[in-house]
């Protein structure tokens, strides 16, 4: 089985890419916190609320 390495993560901080790894700590708190967008939750929430029927896609 072949050695596992570390990953390097890079986040877009104002117009340019850094690596997590180097943030302090305060902005590394704050990047673990984020909340991800999700396009197809954010157009279709509010539809399944009001159609859904058959409680399937609750």
């Amino acid at each position: 089985m072949p050695k596992r390495q570390k990953c390097e993560v890079y986040t877009r901080v104002m117009g340019y890419h850094r690596p997590v790894s180097q943030f302090n700590t305060g902005k590394k708190s704050e990047y673990y916190s984020r909340t991800y967008f999700t396009e197809w939750k954010t157009c279709n929430s509010r539809f399944v609320e009001e159609f859904n029927t058959c409680g399937v896609c609750a």
